[in-house]
């Protein structure tokens, strides 16, 4: 994921998950979703070390 998709769903995930929480005061069963989705959207959004690429190692000659 690239910075901008990256940033796109983590945004779009916060706001959700906001609001679905407020809408907990009512509605108790949404607070099921709206909890999980503001943790996963800010994990999202706060990821750097998605985008590095890691070196194979060579282990023995073929």
């Amino acid at each position: 994921m690239n910075t901008t998709s990256r940033t796109i769903t983590g945004i779009t995930m916060i706001v959700l998950g906001l609001v679905l929480t407020i809408l907990g005061i009512f509605i108790y069963v949404t607070l099921i979703y709206g909890i999980p989705m503001l943790i996963v959207g800010a994990f999202i959004l706060f990821n750097k070390k998605e985008d590095k690429i890691e070196k194979i190692k060579k282990r023995g000659k073929k």
